[in-house]
């Protein structure tokens, strides 16, 4: 257990609201031998769960090299490695300037509107901030549906509920490869009721390119989309250029979109990475910014993995 050292020191709390506390010879985990008195201070405040402390003096300190004992600065060693913590998988694309999402609609522009070296005016030397600038219509990159971006008295980005949207028991559905429609049987299998069923195509391997709108791509069909909401599904995503068919045959009809976005449940389209997730057991999370009188924006969706 080498190269761990501990604290020895007097200590004089003074709180904001008045009244003091007064240690003497208290022994502290600390990162190294070279902590400063300052660090050392919010090491022991936190340790003891202080509030409301205005100062603390420390006199008499010394560094020994000693065990760990644990405490809320500097932890104990647990014997266990990074492969017991939680993962997050991102199931995003990068929104990038000019990049296509549907093609032949408008690509966004990210600028700056305020550089760097233009904030250097405004503010002390050696201070500088960014600020940037994106303009962009609402359906880029990965984006949420929520009932308002198809039914004119529908719950917005900012009225539908984030428990539709956040932290909900994910599944994945394994679409064959060369599956163009994914209907009702290929949905009877899963226990749906409550969960973000996520349909896994691998058809976002073709995302950016001119192949990605092409005829084949697959989608979910009316029938299919109607059994999730009788089922009780919470929100659906694809890895499609859209959850509906886009090929002329559909005559611009719109059934899943319509069926799910009617029933409440948001849709999540344009997503990538769903090879990487388990068939279950994961939470996921696609939530947008609370805009009112939108129905549809990019978001940040990822899954959370407990331990194995």
């Amino acid at each position: 257990m080498g190269n761990q050292w501990r604290a020895q020191f007097d200590a004089e709390v003074t709180f904001a609201n008045g009244g003091g506390l007064r240690t003497d010879g208290f022994r502290l985990d600390v990162p190294g031998p070279d902590i400063a008195d300052d660090e050392l201070a919010a090491l022991f405040v936190r340790h003891l769960g202080l509030l409301m402390v205005a100062e603390v003096r420390i006199t008499g300190r010394t560094i020994v090299e000693e065990p760990h004992k644990g405490g809320r600065g500097v932890a104990a060693p647990t014997g266990r490695d990074d492969t017991s913590r939680r993962r997050l998988v991102e199931l995003s694309h990068v929104l990038t300037d000019g990049m296509t999402t549907l093609p032949g609609w408008p690509a966004p522009r990210i600028t700056e509107w305020l550089t760097r070296e233009a904030s250097r005016a405004s503010y002390a030397p050696g201070t500088e901030f960014q600020v940037g600038r994106i303009d962009m219509i609402a359906n880029t990159g990965t984006y949420v549906d929520t009932p308002a971006h198809r039914f004119a008295e529908g719950a917005d980005l900012a009225t539908t509920p984030l428990d539709r949207l956040a932290d909900l028991p994910g599944v994945v559905v394994r679409v064959p490869a060369g599956t163009r429609a994914v209907d009702r049987l290929l949905l009877a299998p899963y226990d749906v009721a409550g969960h973000a069923v996520l349909l896994h195509t691998g058809w976002s391997a073709h995302f950016g390119t001119d192949r990605y709108g092409a005829t084949e791509a697959p989608h979910l069909t009316g029938d299919g989309a109607r059994a999730l909401v009788d089922a009780g599904a919470a929100l659906v995503g694809i890895d499609s250029i859209n959850i509906d068919d886009m090929s002329p045959a559909a005559a611009g009809e719109r059934p899943a979109h319509s069926a799910l976005l009617a029933a409440g449940v948001p849709v999540v389209e344009h997503l990538t990475g769903l090879d990487a997730l388990p068939p279950a057991g994961f939470r996921f999370t696609a939530a947008p910014p609370m805009v009112a009188g939108m129905g549809t924006f990019p978001v940040r969706a990822f899954a959370v993995l407990d331990p194995t």
